[in-house]
């Protein structure tokens, strides 16, 4: 399959010039096939074949099987779930916590990675520290220093808000040296480049396949490392998470499963599998330089005191500075051109994938030519 094949199977991009990715990809026909396709068997025949039941986890352990090749990991570190929110939640709830904890966190989160260390402020008296970024970077002295007596580290593999990549190997190997615990959120890595989750070293990986991968919404996968899956007790409980849920006492699986909870539909995760399986037949090391040659002729074409992103761009996100965002978001839109703006900074974010062209790219600057 090449990158126009993709772009052919995808009937949104029929109506619009789509760069909004890093929000939400917009899924190619054999993806949605695929969920349709499953579902028709669960609900059709199943029930009078191998079961609904026995469908539904023959499913699971498929996907699961290739989300672990495709991260780089063991079937048994990975668990399934909503969304990447969902696999960071599933996670704070799974440490115990005291007053005297401390969370880190840098200020180029999304709210995936905020909010739930601010509830546990709110209602463990946590301390969460933030190491603040300059344009997407990171001070390692300033981060050592503020990670020193951490229990948990939560930090972007690549930024959602400048399109930066953070040396992720390195800032786990401090974390891990202060003897804090490393949750890394991979949501705008998977799907655009390469990942390794045991090179990167960390202890847990959160993830979705909704941008990117051009999955459905309601597929999310999380990698928890064989080494601390015995710190973690899930707070919530089902029968796909405990080893014999018919036991008078319940044991959690001896593996990232315990964080899976009851019935869910496995519809999403088949389409998931389908679109891994898609990026994979055009090749990660395609996607990866067709995107940076669509960067590199986008941000040659903004005037450098309204580019924020990086020169050399590392990712297919690209942050603009406009004279008022919202405007700009809505007159795109007019011209049927679907980008987003950003709260922090004030500005807006082009997202290129694999699909997209180099005319995708001039409409974009033409249209951006309003803007300042």
């Amino acid at each position: 399959m090449t990158p126009l094949d993709l772009r052919a199977d995808i009937p949104a991009l029929e109506d619009a010039v789509y760069l909004n990715t890093g929000a939400s990809g917009p899924s190619p026909r054999r993806v949605v096939t695929a969920a349709e396709t499953f579902l028709e068997h669960h609900e059709f025949e199943a029930p009078a074949a191998e079961g609904m039941y026995t469908a539904a986890f023959d499913a699971y352990d498929d996907v699961r099987a290739t989300v672990a090749e495709f991260l780089g990991a063991d079937p048994g570190e990975i668990a399934l779930t909503q969304s990447t929110t969902d696999g960071i939640n599933r996670v704070a709830c799974a440490l115990e916590w005291t007053t005297d904890d401390v969370v880190v966190r840098t200020d180029l989160e999304h709210p995936a990675g905020i909010l739930p260390w601010q509830r546990l402020e709110r209602t463990r008296g946590i301390d969460v520290r933030v190491v603040e970024g300059d344009a997407g970077r990171l001070d390692i002295d300033a981060y050592r220093a503020t990670v020193e007596d951490a229990k948990l580290v939560c930090v972007s593999s690549l930024t959602w808000n400048y399109g930066t990549r953070l040396p992720i190997e390195t800032l786990v190997d401090i974390a891990h040296d202060a003897g804090a615990l490393v949750l890394v959120d991979a949501v705008q890595s998977v799907g655009q480049t390469s990942i390794d989750v045991h090179e990167w070293g960390a202890d847990i990986v959160a993830a979705a396949g909704h941008k990117w991968l051009l999955g459905p919404w309601g597929a999310g996968f999380l990698y928890v490392s064989d080494d601390v899956i015995d710190t973690l007790n899930p707070r919530t409980i089902g029968y796909r998470g405990v080893v014999t849920p018919t036991d008078e006492t319940y044991e959690f699986e001896p593996d990232a499963r315990r964080f899976e909870i009851g019935t869910t539909n496995p519809a999403p995760y088949v389409a998931l599998q389908t679109a891994i399986e898609t990026l994979d037949e055009i090749g990660l090391d395609t996607v990866e330089s067709r995107i940076q040659q669509l960067t590199t002729r986008l941000v040659n074409g903004v005037p450098d005191d309204r580019l924020l992103s990086p020169t050399s761009p590392e990712s297919g996100l690209v942050t603009i500075d406009v004279d008022d965002p919202a405007t700009a978001v809505d007159r795109s839109k007019e011209a049927n051109i679907i980008i987003r703006s950003l709260p922090d900074p004030d500005a807006i974010r082009a997202s290129l994938h694999v699909f997209n062209t180099q005319e995708d790219i001039g409409t974009l600057l033409e249209e951006l030519g309003n803007a300042w």
